[in-house]
């Protein structure tokens, strides 16, 4: 971790403490009534982060050469007190979501009535699902028809393609990694910039197709630059479905390698025809760290 994360830490935990001391001035009984609700729920969830940051960094510890001494003397704590942290709070990848209330936005898809793809509705709650399984609350939003949507939120995942909102489109269209194209024979499909690798969607091939799809995967600097989302688009709604598909088996060991950096990878997932509910999903890029690119 670097030294600017624990300075950022320190700096909210300062501003926690000035908003106490606030609070605790307020001589309006109702107001401060309030205000102390919001405050209780702020600190609650950095008490949450906080435990979530230690157990991860006992872990790190723990696997770096470090003894349960090593670590107790650390921390100040008895051994024994260190083997009951160990366990306490919520897994480290729980940051590859966010810290406090996770917001999972789709799009709503234009027609004669303006309707949300019943894959990408799949998506949205299974992506809620695994940030509950973090001890994460959160919520589905929907993306309008015009694609309009406000980037710049923490805890921000998106499920959109770069078709369907210019946003979206423009944040993308950094990624130093890989594009979306549409191939000779009119196929949309994902490609590595740097060596052309083309990623194509099975069910669209001419000759032989078959129930599966590919997706991208990525965390992408926000427009304002305060930060990072979650950004993802299958080629069609069903591989977005394979990226929850996968992240819900393969988060701790994707945080492992990716962690909150700036990244972005080609998920493929197989699925049933009948009702488009995903079998399997597999890496099928890898990981691509974009400070490598």
């Amino acid at each position: 971790m670097s030294c600017e994360y624990f300075s950022e830490a320190i700096r909210e935990a300062g501003t926690l403490i000035e908003e106490v001391r606030r609070v605790s001035a307020m001589q309006d009984h109702a107001l401060r009534v309030k205000a102390a609700v919001d405050l209780m729920t702020e600190l609650q969830a950095a008490v949450i982060e906080t435990s979530r940051m230690r157990k991860e960094s006992i872990a790190w510890l723990r696997k770096n050469g470090h003894s349960m001494a090593d670590v107790a003397k650390l921390m100040g704590v008895s051994r024994a007190h260190v083997a009951q942290l160990r366990d306490a709070g919520p897994p480290p990848e729980r940051a590859f979501l966010g810290t406090q209330y996770v917001q999972v936005a789709v799009p709503t898809r234009p027609g004669e009535r303006e309707y949300v793809a019943v894959e990408d509705s799949s998506t949205g709650q299974r992506m809620l699902a695994v940030a509950q399984s973090l001890q994460l609350d959160g919520e589905l939003q929907y993306i309008p028809v015009s694609g309009e949507i406000d980037l710049n939120r923490d805890d921000l995942v998106v499920v959109c393609g770069p078709k369907s909102s210019d946003a979206v489109a423009a944040v993308f269209g950094q990624d130093p990694r890989l594009a979306f194209e549409t191939l000779p024979d009119g196929r949309w499909a994902l490609v590595e910039r740097e060596s052309g690798k083309v990623y194509a969607s099975p069910s669209d091939d001419p000759q032989n197709a078959t129930p599966a799809d590919v997706a991208y995967l990525g965390r992408l600097p926000r427009p304002d630059g305060q930060g990072t989302f979650l950004l993802i688009a299958g080629v069609h709604a069903v591989g977005s479905l394979g990226v929850a598909h996968y992240l819900s088996e393969n988060l701790a060991s994707l945080y492992e390698e990716a962690g909150t950096s700036p990244f972005s990878m080609v998920v493929a997932c197989d699925y049933t025809p009948e009702d488009k509910t995903v079998t399997e999903s597999r890496s099928a890029s890898g990981v691509l760290l974009h400070e490598a690119a």
